[in-house]
């Protein structure tokens, strides 16, 4: 009896195995993801929130926020971790060496910093700022060489004790496109994030400087496309399953809507060609020349060598016969600058 039993034991544990080998995605590991900064970002950073939710409705699931802070409300289900530390300057971030550890404890791929409010409002200098920045990036880049960093132009701030803070967040700002352009890597790019342009003080904050859920909303919407065009590049299969295209009958044209040393702005409309309304879209090219998308919007970027796929984000993915949708994109170029010809699915 009791040889039986072991028997029996040892089948239940060999079908129990096969089971788990045969359910346990092997999909790559999740990106993973460091909201950084202080208050904005953490207290309780509702934008974060709203960010990964449209991550997550868009098809972006293989996804981790990152930090050693918990979720601190907002009352939405979300990934709440996260580096927003409330109060906290950069300076000090860098000078007292905090970077460091919070990465080590959480190996991020990506870094979403909105940070330099607290130092703005005490008087440091941009430039101080910006070279604890690099510090702070240098720190990033030791712990993962192909670390993708959006660096955010912060938010306006006015608030009733700081006359002067308006002004200085500006001269801040304005100093943070050359300081990434002079350290941004094609290992570990910086991507300036622009939080600043469009949003109101006195509409979108509480207090003058921290958001309210219209400057909430604003925030995760400005950081959107830029981290999905993050995610492309740390994405090592950025096309899931290309047998799956959506439903639907389409075609997608291209335009240059504008061209300068270097760089240019494509843009394309799609627009469906079925009679029945279409519950998503696809639109794939290639460049000829190795032209590279650096920053796109209203659409879901995968890139892999020349190869581009562009994906609805959602809000402008149904659409009825004869309806149309665009999305536009800024790239590089060097010598020549072919059109693609994109098709759509």
């Amino acid at each position: 009896m009791r040889r039986i039993s072991a028997v029996l034991a040892a089948m239940l544990a060999a079908a129990a195995a096969v089971l788990f080998a045969t359910t346990t995605p092997a999909g790559a590991a999740a990106t993973r993801i460091m909201p950084l900064g202080d208050s904005i970002t953490g207290s309780p950073g509702c934008w974060r929130a709203l960010l990964w939710n449209r991550l997550q409705n868009a098809g972006h699931t293989n996804i981790d926020f990152v930090g050693t802070l918990p979720p601190q409300g907002c009352g939405v289900a979300h990934d709440g971790d996260n580096e927003g530390h409330g109060g906290f300057l950069a300076t000090n971030v860098a000078a007292q060496n905090q970077l460091p550890g919070w990465l080590s404890a959480t190996r991020p791929d990506v870094v979403l910093m909105h940070f330099g409010t607290n130092d703005v409002w005490s008087n440091i200098a941009p430039a101080t700022i910006l070279g604890a920045f690099t510090t702070l990036v240098n720190q990033m880049r030791a712990s993962n060489p192909a670390m993708k960093i959006l660096v955010a132009k912060i938010i306006p701030m006015n608030p009733s004790s700081c006359a002067d803070c308006a002004q200085r967040a500006v001269a801040f700002n304005n100093a943070i496109p050359a300081w990434a352009a002079a350290t941004t890597t094609e290992q570990s790019p910086i991507t300036v994030v622009d939080q600043w342009t469009g949003f109101s003080t006195a509409t979108d904050t509480y207090d003058g400087v921290h958001p309210n859920a219209a400057g909430d909303q604003k925030m995760a919407d400005t950081w959107y496309p830029a981290l999905v065009d993050a995610l492309a590049g740390a994405d090592p299969d950025p096309d899931p399953d290309p047998t799956d295209p959506p439903p639907g009958d389409c075609a997608a044209s291209y335009r240059n809507a504008g061209q300068w040393q270097g760089g240019f702005q494509g843009e394309v409309t799609v627009t469906n060609t079925g009679t029945a309304p279409m519950n998503g879209w696809e639109v794939r090219w290639a460049f000829a020349d190795g032209q590279r998308i650096n920053q796109i919007w209203n659409g879901t970027l995968s890139a892999s060598g020349s190869a581009v796929i562009v994906r609805d984000v959602g809000w402008n993915g149904t659409l009825a016969p004869g309806a149309s949708a665009t999305f536009g994109f800024l790239a590089s170029w060097n010598g020549t600058n072919t059109a693609p010809v994109p098709t759509c699915s």
